[in-house]
């Protein structure tokens, strides 16, 4: 699967582009400014874009009115395909947000619902009661999305509800080329509705990626052959920022090694997990962390563990952003051009070092050296050998664990490194070291 061996760049469309809040209805062709960010992206060495949603939505994206058109504040159909067009032409896939769990109140068969009742077709949709009543008075009650009233929760199974999104799904790939999707809070989906979706998806082209939103519990339940191929990784999203902050490389050690480590019990040796420091749901990293000069070694350990990395737009050069009570707005900012400076460059160097190497797309995961502030681990598979070491302490640190080897190659600064009589690790540093 391709994207087993990239490296993805998230963009919020609505945010970055400067999108007013509300829809107002009026056709602007902000999604053209996205086009611009195709040679970044590339030279950043992400090979992949998901889009947060794009389609009509009452407001924020999450709340769609309809499937079929790209939301006006964005622009038509014909501009996002040419933003697509640039994007592949750059060598850059594209995977787009499916919120299928549930739509807006603006979506045009609820709208139907409220107009005609228990005459709408499409009373079915839905879970619906006509006896009740909404926080909305509409004079029927229906399901939301965890007690959000302006998400209604679609009825996936049933058979046209499923035979429309399907539809959909078939017309983005027709008019966009789309190369997968994201699907939003997929731990609320029917499984039923999962499987069916995996084997529509794997008629309509090949190697069509899904990846899905899971917080926490057993990925296994959704990411298999007949479902996700991966999921989001929020088990070690908290430990990859609270390792550093609490000067403790032992909690997100722990919980790789729990993952994917060496032993059989391990739980998900062999997937490959969509990971992440921050996105349009959480605080930006660089508010996250205490010390400043722990922004560079996050990604280095992002980029050098397990999984598929996914930078959040604007966060490659120092952002910040903290999560406010009722508002993601401060996550989401506008940006009419992208910035490059040395944390860019760092990460450049990252991502074309993760997708050279066989061990840090494939490779297991073993623990050699642990302390508070020191962490070195092993990414091997056959045929390549990935040391992984970072000093979060700002002082120099000398390792002393056994290589199984002499010397080494850091990928990140094509600089020789010789194991002989320690390994000197200087203040708030990161290397991927592969072995001859």
């Amino acid at each position: 699967m391709w994207a087993d061996e990239s490296v993805f760049y998230q963009i919020y469309p609505l945010g970055l582009c400067g999108a007013p809040q509300e829809n107002d209805g009026v056709v602007t062709p902000r999604i053209r400014r996205v086009a611009d960010w195709a040679g970044h992206i590339a030279r950043l060495g992400a090979n992949a874009v998901y889009f947060s949603p794009v389609f009509e939505s009452d407001r924020h994206g999450y709340d769609t009115r309809d499937y079929t058109k790209i939301d006006a504040r964005l622009g038509t159909n014909e501009d996002f395909a040419s933003v697509c067009k640039t994007l592949h032409g750059a060598g850059v896939r594209v995977v787009l947000d499916g919120v299928f769990n549930h739509v807006g109140r603006g979506f045009w068969a609820f709208q139907d619902v409220l107009r005609n009742r228990e005459g709408s077709q499409y009373k079915d949709w839905f879970q619906i009661s006509f006896g009740g009543d909404s926080p909305y008075h509409d004079g029927l009650w229906y399901e939301g999305w965890e007690g959000h009233y302006e998400l209604v929760k679609l009825n996936l199974r049933n058979p046209a509800v499923k035979e429309h999104l399907f539809s959909c799904i078939r017309g983005w790939v027709e008019q966009f080329d789309i190369d997968g999707l994201r699907l939003d809070v997929a731990y609320c989906l029917d499984r039923d509705f999962l499987r069916e979706l995996r084997a529509f998806c794997d008629s309509l082209k090949p190697e069509f990626f899904l990846v899905g939103e899971l917080l926490h519990g057993d990925y296994n339940q959704f990411v298999s052959d007949q479902m996700l191929h991966s999921c989001t990784n929020y088990e070690c999203y908290k430990g990859l920022y609270s390792s550093f902050n609490s000067n403790n490389m032992f909690e997100i050690t722990h919980s790789l090694l729990r993952q994917f480590g060496p032993e059989n019990w391990t739980l998900y040796k062999g997937k490959h997990l969509l990971c992440f420091v921050d996105n349009h749901d959480v605080s930006r990293i660089a508010s996250n962390l205490s010390n400043p000069e722990h922004l560079p070694l996050i990604y280095a350990l992002l980029f050098g563990m397990p999984g598929i990395p996914c930078i959040y737009y604007g966060s490659e050069w120092g952002v910040k952003g903290a999560k406010m009570q009722g508002s993601d707005d401060s996550l989401r900012p506008a940006f009419e051009h992208p910035e490059e400076n040395g944390l860019t460059a760092w990460i450049a160097a990252l991502a074309k070092a993760h997708r050279a190497s066989r061990a840090l797309c494939y490779g297991g995961f073993r623990s050699l050296m642990l302390t508070n502030r020191q962490v070195i681990f092993e990414r091997a598979c056959e045929g390549d050998r990935v040391l992984v070491a970072i000093n979060s302490d700002g002082q120099p640190y000398t390792a002393h664990f056994d290589a199984g080897a002499g010397r080494a190659r850091d990928l990140i600064t094509g600089e020789l490194h010789d194991f002989g009589g320690g390994s000197v690790l200087p203040p708030y540093s990161a290397a991927f070291w592969q072995i001859d």
